[in-house]
């Protein structure tokens, strides 16, 4: 009898520290899939805001020496990401590829004049901060027009902003129901401890010498369970790049690698706050108040 009631004890103590640590994973891995979500979305907010193309078109009398000049000062301007220069020939080759038709033929001569084609960074993807580059470019004699979609860019920052908005709300919201959750199953942890811990301190211990064993163990089960989300969040990134390849050109390791940390970092913190709040909840306790 005293051999097998260590053993089921043992056994019974096992199996609550396996299941704390998968429930911490399964919140976290939750929690790391709503980063990893902004992260894709923010890429790709990115992505759509730095391929809005402006046209500049040249005047016809402009020498191409002047034009790939203004080519390489756009290039060295902080707001730029990259240019690309489309002469006559080029545009009309374009044009004929589209209309099925040699139209310069048709029409004896090419009607079509040179451009500067401009993807500007991200940050500086708005219809403010356009006009004024529109404004500082028609100043430029070489420059005939400024050709960009205004209400395509307002509609794209509008629903940019909205949707992550969104998603940060809907963040935040999880954050504080996975550190409930997580606290919740700390705390389930801790109780079937109270006993124990309740007869250490009746035999002298302290408090910190009976605080600093379930406080190592709660920040290893709170790493633990942060490794398992990240191994799962990664088979999830690698079948989705799987079934949408697209996706490739959204991924940003650096960012990550951050989704990785943070997920980490919430499950040490809250496992090992949790548990300690739980254990002095019951060092405090009367020894009549554990039986209720």
């Amino acid at each position: 009898m005293e051999e097998f009631e260590p053993s089921v004890s043992a056994k019974k103590t096992k199996s609550i520290y396996i299941s704390t640590v998968l429930g911490i994973s399964m919140v976290l891995l939750m929690l790391g899939l709503l980063g990893l979500i902004l992260v894709h979305f923010n890429n790709l907010s990115r992505y759509v805001k730095e391929n809005i193309v402006l046209n500049i078109i040249v005047n016809d009398a402009a020498r191409e020496t002047d034009v790939l000049q203004l080519q390489k000062q756009l290039d060295g301007n902080v707001e730029v990401k990259q240019t690309q220069y489309v002469s006559k020939e080029l545009a009309a080759r374009h044009l004929q590829k589209d209309l099925g038709e040699d139209f310069v033929k048709f029409l004896g001569y090419n009607p079509l004049l040179s451009s500067i084609d401009v993807y500007l960074k991200a940050d500086y993807a708005n219809n403010a901060n356009i006009a004024q580059f529109k404004a500082k470019l028609l100043k430029n004699p070489l420059v005939k027009e400024v050709i960009y979609q205004q209400s395509l860019v307002d509609l794209m920052n509008d629903r940019i902003a909205t949707i992550t908005l969104v998603i940060l709300a809907f963040t935040a919201i999880f954050l504080v129901v996975s550190l409930a959750l997580i606290n919740n199953t700390i705390r389930l942890a801790i109780y079937s401890q109270r006993f124990l811990i309740k007869s250490m301190q009746l035999v002298g211990a302290t408090k910190g010498f009976i605080r600093k064993p379930f406080l190592l163990y709660g920040i290893w089960h709170g790493l633990l369970g942060g490794l398992i989300a990240i191994v799962l969040l990664i088979g999830m990134l690698y079948l989705a790049y799987q079934q949408i390849p697209d996706l490739i050109i959204l991924q940003n390791y650096t960012e990550f690698g951050l989704v990785f940390l943070v997920v980490i970092g919430v499950g040490i913190f809250i496992s090992g706050f949790s548990t300690f709040l739980a254990v002095n909840k019951f060092l405090r306790l009367k020894i009549y108040d554990l039986y209720r």
